[in-house]
């Protein structure tokens, strides 16, 4: 297994629900950290999403490894920023048998 290139820096954000009042809640997300990362692409395709048509590409980011509960080990729910670029977190696993990497196999959701 080839050492991956982590070349870009990734902030990852958490999201926050906050009670709006009159029952129910508002989502906002806020930074935990910035993690260095290898941004991998996968092949894209079209998915409905809230009143517009959602261009959605899968990637794998890879990330130094952290133990299982640590507020550095990004989880799925939580997404990466790269400037005004959104990657939705929908899994994460180990990427060697030592814990060395984390991939997190995530989503960028572009609107049309």
């Amino acid at each position: 297994m080839n050492a991956p290139h982590l070349n870009r820096s990734l902030v990852l954000e958490g999201v926050v629900r906050t009670p709006d009042g009159a029952g129910g809640f508002t989502l906002s997300w806020t930074p935990l950290g910035t993690l260095w990362a290898e941004v991998l692409p996968g092949s894209g395709g079209d998915t409905p999403g809230e009143e517009r048509l959602l261009s959605a590409v899968p990637y794998r980011i890879t990330v130094r490894g952290a133990p299982v509960g640590s507020g550095s080990r990004p989880v799925a729910g939580q997404r990466f920023r790269e400037g005004t670029r959104l990657f939705l977190i929908q899994a994460v696993t180990e990427r060697d048998p030592f814990g060395r990497f984390l991939t997190c196999f995530a989503r960028e959701e572009v609107p049309k």
